[in-house]
């Protein structure tokens, strides 16, 4: 069971998914490349868990009893790295170094370079599988770590999500839980339009998931999701978190034309004005 999350507890997890944002628009700038739509979107859901969920030790990232975070779709990476910096794992500094040559900090994730990474991640459809045998391997070690796989929605367009999701449906997999982005976009459009995922909910069902629901950018209700999902004892569970892509900058938000653009040094500024605003109402709404 996660710990009570209390309202003082809250603030701090909002302000630091706040400057999470931020920090991701600097090092998308300095790096002139990368993802900018997902990574905003799925700041409030990184920041739940480096610093409320997991059960982890950024100055022992390889403890053995450690919860696993299996990051699928690779490419929104760069929420990841910003999380992982704000926790201590390496230098918030380094975070400048983005795709740059000889960087920790390559376009997708590379397990064997940077400590606190479970894989390595760029070919999409992967990750379920590899947190299928993670959690497999902590049931027949009578381990009580849990996995958890976040996955994008268009990445659900790969035939191997879905043989995984039968497998694990099939194995009663419960200590696996199964994080969806469903931003509703992808590099070619909205995702209804280029391959309809609905009814979303009803597929996972149909293979023995537990299915819950979320509003990826709510920490609490993320959080309240995630004690439910533990509570269930005799199958896996998805949570279809509800994000906005390129959250907190109008003019990313729900464009898919963001999916793998860098903002340039005007947009970046912009960005980070628009996101100090969105900071300020969200600091207001909850004092």
């Amino acid at each position: 069971m996660i710990t009570e999350l209390y309202e003082d507890k809250l603030k701090e997890l909002n302000a630091k998914a706040e400057k999470a944002r931020e920090l991701l628009i600097k090092m998308l700038l300095e790096a002139k490349s990368g993802h900018s739509a997902g990574p905003l979107g799925m700041a409030d859901i990184f920041t739940a868990f480096y610093f409320h969920i997991l059960n982890h030790d950024p100055k022992n990232p390889t403890w053995e009893d450690r919860d696993r975070l299996i990051l699928s779709n690779g490419h929104i990476c760069p929420i990841r790295y910003v999380s992982m910096a704000q926790a201590g794992y390496f230098p918030v500094e380094e975070l400048q170094t983005l795709r740059k040559i000889d960087s920790r900090l390559q376009g997708h994730p590379h397990r064997t370079v940077l400590p606190g990474l479970e894989t390595t991640s760029g070919p999409l459809g992967e990750g379920l599988s590899q947190g299928i045998g993670i959690a497999l391997a902590a049931q027949m070690d009578k381990k009580k770590y849990y996995t958890y796989v976040i996955t994008g929605d268009g990445e659900l367009n790969e035939g191997n999500i879905w043989e995984a999701v039968m497998l694990a449906g099939k194995l009663k997999i419960n200590n696996l839980i199964m994080i969806v982005d469903r931003n509703n976009i992808q590099i070619d459009g909205f995702t209804e339009d280029v391959m309809p995922l609905e009814p979303l909910s009803a597929k996972f069902e149909a293979f023995n998931w537990h299915v819950l629901e979320t509003d990826g950018h709510n920490i609490e209700q993320f959080v309240d999701r995630i004690n439910e999902a533990h509570a269930i004892y005799e199958k896996p569970t998805v949570i279809i978190a509800h994000t906005i892509a390129g959250k907190g900058v109008e003019f990313m938000e729900k464009d898919f034309h963001w999916h793998g653009k860098a903002p340039d040094k005007d947009q970046a500024k912009e960005a980070i004005h628009e996101l100090r605003t969105l900071g300020g109402k969200i600091r207001s709404e909850h004092q």
